[in-house]
């Protein structure tokens, strides 16, 4: 497993260059790509920035992945057409990993309707990251007080989310895990040993709230790794351990008391809470 800085996730703001630094500076192995930066670099530029990420011995995670396919179909072919670019830029920089999230809740498409449309457009989506060696995952989203907050529940489970995956039926397409949803969709290890490495894209790690049900669980309010022990991230990562999964590890607290922290402590912070959880793989 890679130690990953996605200082979006964690509310700091870094160019690509402020992120490779804060990586660097604070033990992280691994980065999030930014493809509109990576993708502006000449040939040299591009050499010079893999020499310094090699020197300071890191390496790319996972990019996101940026077509808004949740909305309007203009919207969607929008971002279609800018996608072959983006991902040409993330292949030549040598990114082969990418993801996004499934909104678990519609107003008006049934669940039915809701999943014909997200085959037909993240196979297409699929098709054209694969064509550029990037392998592309999807993160299924638990709690139910999101699932169940409009009219038609959608995905928010794992076993829904592979469902999509056979069906979307691309080379590469897989999962972004996020112990935060695998616990509040009710799941055990017995889920995770479903899984292969080659299922799982990227690895969001977090910690929930004490004093709360499962099913009470706010999206927006999560903890860093280990900061209650609410989620039972030794029998986490020890499962994904046991899978060979050796992909990027990322924290996405969405928590805002650290994003009022100034960026250095941030990045402190978080590094010091995924180390402190990695220490538990034995």
């Amino acid at each position: 497993m890679k130690l990953d800085l996605s200082c979006g996730r964690i509310g700091v703001k870094a160019d690509q260059k402020q992120a490779i630094d804060y990586a660097a500076r604070y033990g992280f192995e691994a980065v999030v790509p930014e493809a509109g930066y990576l993708g502006q670099l000449s040939e040299s530029q591009l050499a010079d920035l893999k020499a310094d990420m090699q020197s300071k011995n890191l390496v790319f995670s996972a990019a996101g992945m940026p077509v808004d396919f949740r909305n309007d179909e203009s919207r969607f072919k929008e971002g279609i057409a800018a996608l072959p670019a983006s991902s040409a830029a993330l292949q030549r920089a040598g990114v082969t990993r990418t993801g996004t999230w499934l909104m678990p809740t519609h107003d008006e498409l049934t669940y039915n309707a809701n999943f014909k449309q997200h085959v037909r457009r993240l196979k297409e989506i699929s098709r054209i990251l694969s064509d550029n060696g990037l392998r592309f995952g999807m993160e299924y989203v638990g709690p139910k007080t999101l699932w169940s907050s409009k009219k038609y529940p959608y995905i928010h489970s794992m076993p829904e989310t592979k469902e999509l995956i056979a069906e979307i039926d691309v080379n590469g397409v897989g999962l972004i895990l996020d112990s935060w949803h695998w616990y509040t969709a009710h799941e055990t290890k017995e889920d995770l040993l479903t899984l292969t490495n080659a299922d799982i894209v990227a690895v969001d790690l977090n910690d929930a709230p004490a004093g709360l049900a499962i099913d009470e669980q706010l999206d927006q309010k999560r903890e860093l790794p280990m900061a209650t022990g609410v989620i039972d991230l030794a029998l986490f990562l020890n499962t994904l351990n046991s899978l060979g999964y050796d992909g990027p590890v990322r924290a996405e607290p969405f928590n805002a008391a650290l994003r009022k922290l100034p960026a250095d402590q941030a990045v402190a912070a978080t590094a010091a809470a995924m180390k402190k959880a990695i220490a538990l793989v034995n």
